[in-house]
């Protein structure tokens, strides 16, 4: 097919198109959910963790898409092999969705398997680098797939031992090969210290700050919020 690109010949700006494209999608998937989302996270007695991941499973299952059948591993809630399709070109792709709850609202934790992005900052006064684990390209069933990793993030408060779901942010994290856009050196970082104790033997963990990436691209990171009084969502696409 002419109009299928190759991964390994994208520039860019089309990799940015295309996780613009894919947030996009699971913006849609959300906000077509709408309140159920509180509903369900609320009227559950499920780990926070354990709704949440349900919740994303809910919302992108709705999602049509071009699929591609091919299965592709990773230690993520979701992921899918599929078509993006632009005006210009379509591509195969490798979609990871991770889910988070937690009591912050301004970061989340992400472990390495689930990023294709260096981590590159400063810790204890020293700079640091960590390549995540995921290829920017990966090879399945003998076709190259470009990786596009999205989050759901859902930020609740826990009260007298029942949760309520204040706010869910998505974000789309960038591929590796826009390292120099958005994570150039340890002094020019979307990233803050995670919680890991290596004197332990815990995994290298980060936290991605919603703030910073926002600061690097506004669209990266969406917003929905939950009033209750009436039942509704407050959302408008950002950039």
């Amino acid at each position: 097919m002419k109009h299928l690109r190759d991964p390994n010949n994208l520039t860019p700006d089309e990799i940015e198109a295309i996780e613009k494209q894919s947030l996009r999608s699971l913006y849609t998937a959300a906000f077509d959910f709408g309140f159920d989302a509180f509903d369900i996270f609320n009227q559950s007695s499920d780990d926070p963790k354990d709704i949440a991941e349900d919740i994303t499973r809910e919302m992108l299952d709705r999602l049509g898409g071009y699929q591609v059948q091919q299965r592709i591993l990773g230690n993520v809630d979701y992921r899918k092999a599929g078509y993006i399709i632009l005006p210009d070109f379509s591509i195969r792709q490798a979609l990871f969705v991770d889910s988070k709850a937690e009591k912050s609202s301004s970061s989340a934790i992400m472990q390495m398997s689930q990023l294709a992005l260096a981590i590159r900052q400063i810790r204890n006064g020293e700079e640091i680098e960590q390549d995540g684990d995921l290829p920017y390209i990966s090879v399945h069933g003998g076709q190259p797939f470009i990786t596009t990793t999205l989050l759901s993030h859902y930020h609740y408060e826990d009260q007298h031992n029942k949760y309520k779901l204040k706010q869910l942010t998505l974000a789309a994290i960038p591929n590796g090969i826009l390292q120099d856009r958005y994570n150039p050196d340890a002094h020019d970082t979307i990233w803050i210290a995670g919680r890991n104790a290596p004197s332990r033997g815990e995994e290298f963990r980060v936290r991605l700050s919603f703030h910073r990436l926002k600061l690097k691209s506004a669209w990266r990171v969406q917003t929905i919020a939950f009033n209750p009084e009436e039942k509704t969502i407050l959302s408008n696409w950002d950039g």
